[in-house]
């Protein structure tokens, strides 16, 4: 895969792209990830705008975002959002389905990126798992598990293999218990704080 590190002004005078957010609570235990953004598009210049501000201030001023080049085909050197210029790096060593953005030295946000060609039901699975205080999981972890459960799910008219009554059963009753909606304590995410989307 070739990455491309673009240099010049992104797309100023395109209107920012509302982002779609789901995020852990804000006094909730810490965790791998802070939640989960759903992006329109992999176009970062147009993309960040949107996630930056929907941010902004909740935890400080973003300064630095950060990403893995092997999900984004144009990586912008800078970012401008409401009046103050965003920096953009990467590192190969960062998990793919994960963006850093940092503000200042004092804080992070840590945000599982749900693929933009996701469909609606996946991307609610995922952003959901993603906001659950105090997860261990990863991004990868995350991205690995909603590949076996959307693989499942359209099985009777895809490609893969029926998973046979008793696996529906299964996950049947571990949607209608709650599933990624729970929290490791039993009880259901919810509230304005946990999922904001716009």
């Amino acid at each position: 895969m070739t990455t491309t590190i673009d240099r010049t002004a992104p797309h100023a005078l395109a209107p920012p792209v509302p982002a779609r957010l789901s995020l852990t609570p804000r006094s909730a235990l810490p965790g791998q990830l802070d939640g989960a953004w759903w992006p329109a598009s992999r176009d970062l210049s147009i993309e960040l705008v949107g996630l930056t501000r929907a941010l902004d201030g909740a935890r400080g001023r973003i300064t630095r975002v950060i990403v893995n080049p092997a999900r984004w085909p144009v990586i912008p050197h800078k970012v401008p959002v409401a009046g103050h210029t965003v920096h953009v790096g990467w590192f190969t060593e960062q998990d793919p389905d994960k963006v850093i953005l940092l503000c200042g030295t004092a804080a992070r946000w840590d945000l599982l990126v749900v693929p933009p060609a996701t469909s609606p039901a996946g991307a609610a699975r995922l952003m959901s798992a993603a906001a659950i205080p105090g997860s261990v999981l990863t991004a990868g972890a995350l991205m690995a598990a909603e590949a076996v459960i959307g693989r499942i799910r359209e099985a009777p008219g895809g490609d893969t293999p029926n998973p046979g009554p008793d696996a529906r059963r299964r996950e049947d009753a571990w949607e209608s218990e709650g599933g990624a909606c729970m929290s490791p304590y039993g009880h259901p995410i919810g509230g304005p704080s946990a999922h904001v989307w716009r």
